[in-house]
């Protein structure tokens, strides 16, 4: 469901209620907490609270037991079924109504900036500064569908530099069975968090010392971004793509005439400055591959160019955003740029939406998402380019694109790039966990800034469209995605190690490290396991690091030049012969296969 329609579900309007009735909540155990603010988010909802200090001067804090007390006072609030009145206010009445509420007071500033007036809501003897939309009465609120979560910390406006509130999350749903589903689900991405995941099987490691949302590979992480890379780069190679490699650093001129420069100057690192000028880690490839298609004179016939790079990419998120490797601060990302006249725009467009479902079919995504991401008329000149008129054509043309090939989409304003319309890519895990993807930008603006030409057949110059793509995302968010989505157990041909070999005795240890030697050079990631730990540590220690097979070597396989196979799900094979299993593991590594 897009935002838009969320905004206008049923389950937007208990969740949006939901913290209303937190708030009042609150007041009662508290009454001189300060609001922040209380929306309804995917699955819940939250309210932010400033509770002041004591006698003492010490500020005041939330515990988790006050989360059973607060829920208690929810549900007798819901059971008293109080409507929910709405009435727009004058500036000055609203100034009064939260006359102690500092927070309300400089979100009525800001409406009055922006000519909005204030709104307000009413349940019970409560009143929030808000717009809606609520459920009729509190009895609308499903006592059993409902629970709150957790505490946390968070700036005012998510301002580092504001005071930090309290937060309290909860949750919502439309009956008791939706509810147990959410927590189960909860628990079961616990088990599958991608930073606890990570460090067991030694994927990544991050360290404050390096700094903040900048992942160390260890070798088994290094192995993943091998294998992805290598995928990538046979998908795009068939699809006519060509690869280039460019710099980690540019000068402050370059991302200037780009139009990133000085818009999007705060998600940058700052500069660094030598005799020639300031220099900055370059937060996207793309200027740089502008420079590549401007190398040389082209025409028609040599386009579409399609130009690849796995980059580096470096964006100052702010700290409290960092999360794992699914928010970081340096990325690699799966980019290339595809420049084209607007006749060919169609069929490139939809090439890049295949890529995707290929993908989609090989790591088997089930649930998926495509998003026309476009302007907003309030963001032109500040957000978007100045441009409505063209913003309005390449959006259409986005549309009947998805439109002519079936391709189901929902839209979005105000979520475009700052040069084109998008579609942006959402999937789903096998917990159904939602990941923002990749996404497939048509770029109107930016070749021209850069004066990229190419001579069409009549002999005229024009102006190239270009395609901005990323299939796979980063190798951070996707494999974090992937950790999440195997719990760790990878296919076979993306696991970082797929055989173990297990000696029985330290008799056996010649034979375990030949047949391991043997694997090996059949291209297959074999491990002897030599060490002083008895054989059933060892298998432990395999199926802690999700390893697909296990050999087995004893005397009996010696004698018979065989193996027994454990397989990662439980399944046992006796002598079996090395030449046999090597073919099988060969065959499912060569066509990525889900299967063990």
């Amino acid at each position: 469901m897009n935002h838009q329609n969320y905004e206008q579900s049923n389950m937007y309007k208990i969740r949006h209620s939901a913290a209303h009735v937190l708030a009042q909540a609150v007041r009662v155990f508290y009454p001189d907490a300060k609001l922040g603010i209380g929306p309804p988010i995917d699955h819940g909802f939250y309210y932010d609270f400033d509770l002041g200090v004591d006698a003492e001067g010490q500020r005041l804090s939330f515990s988790p037991d006050d989360l059973p007390k607060l829920e208690a006072e929810m549900r007798r609030i819901i059971k008293g079924k109080h409507p929910f009145e709405y009435r727009e206010v004058s500036y000055d009445e609203a100034r009064q109504l939260f006359a102690n509420d500092p927070y309300k007071l400089v979100l009525i500033d800001g409406l009055e900036e922006n000519g909005r007036l204030p709104s307000i809501y009413q349940q019970d003897d409560f009143i929030d500064l808000c717009k809606g939309p609520h459920v009729e009465h509190t009895g609308q609120i499903p006592v059993n569908g409902l629970k709150l979560m957790n505490i946390a910390g968070a700036y005012w406006q998510g301002d580092e530099n504001q005071p930090m509130l309290q937060r309290i999350y909860g949750t919502a749903w439309h009956n008791k069975k939706e509810l147990k589903q959410h927590l189960h689900q909860l628990e079961e991405a616990k088990k599958r968090d991608h930073r606890k995941l990570g460090k067991a099987l030694e994927i990544f490691i991050l360290d404050e010392e390096v700094g903040p949302g900048l992942p160390i590979w260890l070798p088994n992480g290094f192995i993943l971004r091998e294998e992805l890379e290598k995928l990538a780069w046979e998908v795009e190679e068939k699809a006519g793509y060509q690869r280039v490699s460019t710099p980690h650093i540019a000068k402050e001129d370059l991302f200037y005439r780009s139009g990133h420069l000085p818009y999007y100057k705060e998600d940058m690192y700052p500069p660094m400055e030598d005799e020639s000028g300031n220099y900055y880690l370059k937060p996207m490839n793309c200027p740089f591959h502008h420079k590549v298609y401007s190398n040389k004179p082209r025409s028609y016939r040599d386009l579409p160019l399609r130009l690849t790079e796995y980059g580096m990419v470096y964006r100052y998120e702010q700290s409290g955003s960092l999360f794992g490797l699914l928010r970081v601060r340096g990325a690699e990302q799966n980019d290339a740029h595809i420049y084209c006249s607007e006749d060919q725009l169609e069929s490139e467009f939809m090439a890049v939406i295949e890529m995707y479902k290929h993908y989609f079919e090989l790591f088997g995504v089930e649930k998926y998402q495509m998003r026309l991401s476009k302007h907003s008329k309030a963001g032109l000149g500040k957000k978007y380019v100045d441009n409505e008129p063209l913003w309005i054509k390449m959006e259409q043309v986005i549309r009947q694109i998805m439109l002519n090939n079936d391709v189901p989409f929902v839209e979005e304003e105000d979520e475009a790039a700052f040069y084109g319309p998008k579609i942006d890519v959402q999937i789903w895990s096998a917990i159904g966990r939602e990941f923002s993807l990749a996404t497939n930008q048509i770029d109107f603006a930016v070749p021209e800034r850069f004066d990229l030409q190419f001579i069409n057949a009549k002999g005229e110059r024009e102006t190239p469209l270009c395609i901005h793509r990323a299939p796979l995302g980063s190798h951070e968010r996707f494999i974090g995605f992937l950790i999440e989505h195997y719990a760790g157990a990878f296919p076979v041909w993306l696991a970082p190690e797929q055989v173990h070999v297990i000696p029985i005795t330290d008799d056996h240890h010649a034979y375990a490290d030949e047949v391991a030697k043997q694997l090996k050079v059949a291209g297959i990631r074999a491990f002897a396991k030599l060490g002083e730990d008895r054989m059933n540590s060892k298998i432990r220690q395999a199926q802690q690091m999700k390893v697909p097979y296990m050999l087995v070597v004893g005397d009996q396989e010696v004698e018979n030049q065989s193996i027994s196979v454990r397989q990662r799900d439980g399944v046992k094979h006796s002598g079996v012969e090395l030449s046999e299993f090597k073919a099988k593991v060969q065959k499912l590594i060569s066509e990525r296969s889900k299967v063990l």
